[in-house]
C-alpha cells in the first residue's frame, strides 16, 4: 500500500473534520485514494480510508453488507478494531450492497450516548451512489451561514428516520456519506434537514 498512514491520513482527517464543522460542504479524497492499491477492498476507497483514519483498538464496530463477515474481518486485521452488534458499536458501516432494511435497521438501532457522554454517540458511514451540492436537501444550523444544499443519491430513505433518532438534542447520531467518486459529506446530530419542496 502506497498510503503513508501518517501524513495521508492526517490530510483525510482534516478533510472530514472541515466537513464535519461546515455541514454542505463535500471533499474528495481522490489524491489518498489513489495510493491504495489493495485489489477488491469490498467498499469504496473513501469508505476505507475513513476505516484507517477512525478505528482503533479502542473502537467496536458493525458492518451491514452482503458480505459482513469478509468486510468485518478485514476492518479487524487492518485497525485491530472490535466487531459487535450495531447497538453496541461506536461505529457502523452501511455499504452499497446493503439491503435497505440494514440502513433503517442501523439507524433505530445506532447508540444515541447519554447526557453524561453525549460524544459518545455511534457514527453511521453510509455509501451513496453519488453527493452534489444540488438544491435537493436544505441544511440549516451551526456551521452553516445560512442554509446549505446537498444531494444524496441513494434509495434508502433515511432523512426522516434520522429526524427521529436526533430529537432529543444533545443525544443523537452523526452520519458520514461516501460515493464511488471519493466524495465524503458529514452530516452531524446539530444540522436541521429540510426536503426542498419541487414547485
Amino acid at each position: 500500500m502506497k498510503l503513508d498512514l501518517v501524513h495521508d491520513l492526517q490530510r483525510v482527517y482534516r478533510k472530514t473534520l472541515d466537513s464535519m464543522s461546515r455541514p454542505g460542504v463535500i471533499h474528495n479524497f481522490l489524491n489518498q485514494a489513489d495510493k491504495l492499491d489493495m485489489e477488491e477492498i469490498g467498499c469504496f476507497d473513501a469508505t476505507f480510508l475513513l476505516v484507517l483514519m477512525l478505528l482503533n483498538t479502542e473502537v467496536k464496530f458493525s458492518v451491514c453488507s452482503k458480505h459482513e463477515a469478509e468486510m468485518a474481518k478485514l476492518v479487524n486485521q487492518l485497525t485491530y478494531a472490535k466487531r459487535t452488534e450495531v447497538q453496541n458499536a461506536e461505529y457502523i458501516l452501511v455499504l452499497q450492497d446493503a439491503q435497505p432494511e440494514e440502513l433503517e435497521r442501523a439507524l433505530r438501532l445506532a447508540y444515541l450516548g447519554d447526557l453524561k457522554d453525549p460524544h459518545k454517540a455511534a457514527t453511521i458511514i453510509i455509501e451513496a451512489d453519488a453527493l452534489s451540492n444540488e438544491r435537493d436537501l436544505i441544511l440549516t444550523g451551526p456551521g452553516i451561514e445560512t442554509e446549505s444544499y446537498v444531494k444524496v443519491t441513494t434509495a434508502d430513505c433515511w432523512v426522516d428516520l434520522r429526524a427521529d433518532k436526533n430529537s432529543e438534542y444533545p443525544l443523537g447520531i452523526d452520519l458520514i456519506f461516501t460515493d464511488p467518486n471519493n466524495n465524503i459529506l458529514c452530516l452531524p446530530r446539530t444540522v436541521q434537514i429540510l426536503k426542498q419542496v419541487v414547485g
